[in-house]
């Protein structure tokens, strides 16, 4: 037995979906269990982020508990077991590295990466569209960059990073027009091709638009908590001027640190 303690995994979990189980394991299905597959995942990033490997080790049993615990749901309805599921995942993973259990030859990583896609393409025949396979359920700014890189790939792409810096300054005209009109839904649309526009410039220049956005909102997390930290006042009672200069301060102290 090479991995007992994955097995013992897999038994604990047929266990408590068992008839002599836990009865809150016994009613989950996929669908109940949704929310937690992706907050499992979240945290695991967090724990990546935050450079904290034995949080990361405990988040990681967390997301396989969730493969796991949906395979399960799945042998239960006999509609497939967790060998499936790894049986699926390897024999992908094999087609998908010719140059390593196959006789293909690479040069780059650019051509390990073309390859991918290529084989990839042929395994998933019905899809029509070259947008079909984007996740409906992750966050939006995932879903732009990746729909940002696959029509890029056929040659959609803008002339010059100038000319994508001048498409965005042109929605934003048009932003500023729904607001002089006071049109709520044109006013949504113009946001939405701004940030589109934004997450494409970030692509422009290889930057990962969700993890700069996740870098912003910790870094603006910190920088407010150490205002609350160094306020002599209730926030409530600031001012603007006061809150633009109790936000230098701030900003310094953590940077400083």
């Amino acid at each position: 037995m090479k991995y007992p303690e994955l097995e013992r995994l897999v038994d604990i979990v047929a266990t408590l979906r068992s008839e002599n189980g836990c009865q809150w394991d016994r009613e989950q299905t996929h669908k109940s269990l949704r929310p937690n597959m992706l907050e499992e995942a979240y945290e695991a990033v967090d724990a990546i982020d935050d450079g904290d490997i034995a949080n990361l080790r405990e988040e990681l049993g967390d997301v396989l508990l969730q493969v796991v615990l949906h395979s399960q749901i799945a042998k239960d309805n006999n509609e497939f077991n967790i060998e499936d599921v790894a049986k699926e995942l390897s024999d992908k993973l094999i087609h998908r590295h010719p140059h390593v259990f196959g006789d293909t030859k690479v040069q780059s990583t650019k051509d390990i990466i073309d390859n991918w896609d290529k084989l990839k393409k042929e395994e998933k025949t019905y899809r029509k569209s070259i947008l079909d396979g984007v996740s409906k359920s992750q966050s939006a700014l995932m879903s732009a960059q990746k729909i940002s890189k696959k029509v890029v790939k056929v040659g959609f792409e803008w002339d010059s990073v100038e000319s994508l810096k001048k498409c965005i300054q042109s929605e934003y005209s048009e932003f500023e027009e729904a607001v002089l009109q006071k049109d709520k839904d044109k006013m949504e649309d113009e946001m939405g091709d701004i940030f589109f526009a934004t997450v494409n410039l970030a692509r422009w220049h290889k930057i990962d638009a969700e993890q700069a956005l996740l870098r912003a909102n910790k870094k603006f997390t910190k920088r407010f908590k150490k205002m609350e930290e160094i306020a002599v006042k209730p926030l409530e009672d600031y001012s603007f001027e006061e809150f633009n200069n109790l936000w230098k301060q701030a900003k310094l102290l953590v940077e400083e640190n």
